[in-house]
């Protein structure tokens, strides 16, 4: 009988050699590549968060260097020397080696290389090896700090954290891109968005936010496009106007680039990123946008309802020519082509209270000011002949009295992509879901 109690305390493996010259330490990771060195090799470990380059001369507990392959896991011991030469100025002369594990077989992809050159398709199938690599693992723990730093944010503000359904009867953005389930015999669909929730929990808490898988059956095979991403999302109740929703982006922006030079700045280095600086964001109405483009670039745009992919990269250059800035908000766009419940706007109903934010030549950010009166929303649904049955439990909220509220969807993969500088979507997703992959 054991019994069991608390954990101990972690310690980053790099920090605790660093801070252990002249020492022995023991610690426990892969091997990551063998360098054969004539008289003596180096052994570099993978350790949970960077590499440690280890010497080994002769035999160390009854291994040879040419015992030793990568891929094995391996408990080492061994005396901490300063190597200005190494990657993080020291490297570790083995004393002892354990192996806990082996490999069955060669790895199938050159993990040992600075960059492994892969291309997709080959990547892809092999995630859950490619994503040993430290260049692939900075991305996503630059990822998940930007996650952290979002709540962080969010519960600084005095936003709640809420989880909501992903199997719902009706699609928040539209009925042609819902992916339709079988549940227990009733029609039921996976969420597009937290949009109804966060509109009934902003009723009740004020604010709220979600981090969370949203679905979208669309069938696109693009470079910027996936069938499920992680949203970041949130909802404030009380607002005097949509752009109280683009204020606490910038605010949220800001605090979350500082939160990853804090905290991911070896990652970041290692990536070559560069993190913008987010002061005053420009913003531009959606007509101001497809005249600054005419003006400025000689674009005639043929969409009267949206921006195009090389749109989005024109006004995001003249931002950044103009003002000094990655970000660039629109504001304004034709109400035929946003949701049900975005508010038009009072002096021209033509248009939506609703913004995009375009990064880096992007959009990465949708949101906007929600309607809140009962009759508007039923209006509107009725004018664009939707079946008013269907959304009773969503009207319900604002039949009995609702704040006037908005708020925000981010995607995660995409805010990952442009800030890291990929080209392409997948890269920035760890086991990505398009419309040809559901595994690995």
């Amino acid at each position: 009988m054991e019994l069991i109690s608390t954990p101990k305390q972690y310690v980053d493996a790099v920090e605790q050699a660093a801070a252990s010259i002249g020492k022995l330490v023991t610690l426990r990771g892969t091997v990551h590549r063998v360098r054969d060195m004539s008289d003596f090799a180096f052994v570099v470990v993978r350790v949970n968060r960077g590499l440690i380059q280890c010497m080994m001369k002769g035999e160390v507990s009854g291994y040879t260097k040419a015992d030793v392959k990568d891929g094995m896991v391996v408990e080492i011991s061994g005396t901490v020397h300063e190597e200005p030469r190494a990657e993080h100025g020291f490297e570790i002369v083995l004393e002892s080696v354990k192996v806990l594990a082996k490999p069955a077989e060669q790895l199938p992809v050159p993990l040992g290389k600075k960059y492994m050159g892969l291309k997709l398709d080959v990547d892809l199938p092999l995630r859950p090896i490619t994503l040993r690599h430290p260049n692939k693992q900075a991305v996503f723990r630059v990822q998940g700090a930007i996650v952290d730093g979002f709540a962080e944010y969010m519960l600084s503000q005095g936003f709640t954290h809420i989880h909501t359904p992903k199997i719902v009867t009706a699609g928040a953005e539209g009925g042609a891109s819902l992916f339709k389930v079988d549940y227990f015999g009733r029609p039921a669909y996976l969420a597009q968005s937290p949009q109804f929730y966060k509109q009934y929990t902003a009723g009740i808490f004020g604010r709220v936010f979600e981090i969370g898988s949203v679905y979208r059956a669309e069938r696109h095979n693009s470079s910027r496009h996936l069938n499920e991403y992680i949203g970041l999302d949130f909802e404030m109740a009380y607002i005097d106007s949509m752009y109280e929703v683009m204020e606490m982006e910038t605010g949220m922006l800001r605090f979350l680039m500082g939160y990853l030079k804090e905290y991911v700045a070896p990652e970041l280095a290692l990536l070559k990123a560069e993190v913008p600086e987010v002061g005053d964001i420009p913003t531009v109405t959606f007509d101001e946008a497809k005249q600054l483009m005419q003006d400025k670039f000689g674009h005639k745009s043929k969409n009267r309802y949206d921006l195009n992919p090389d749109e989005e990269v024109m006004i995001c250059k003249w931002a950044k020519e103009e003002h000094g800035c990655d970000f660039c908000f629109v504001t304004h766009f034709p109400s035929a082509k946003r949701p049900f419940y975005a508010m038009d706007d009072p002096e021209n109903p033509k248009y939506a209270l609703s913004f995009d934010l375009l990064f880096r030549g992007l959009e990465i950010t949708t949101g906007g000011q929600r309607i809140h009166d009962y009759h508007e929303q039923i209006a509107k649904l009725e004018a664009r002949k939707m079946d008013v049955s269907l959304f009773e439990s969503f009207t319900m909220l604002h039949k009995y009295g609702m704040p006037p509220h908005g708020g925000l969807g981010i995607g995660l993969e995409r805010l990952t992509m442009q800030l890291l500088q990929q080209q392409n979507i997948r890269e920035a997703s760890m086991f990505p879901r398009d419309m040809g992959r559901l595994e690995p």
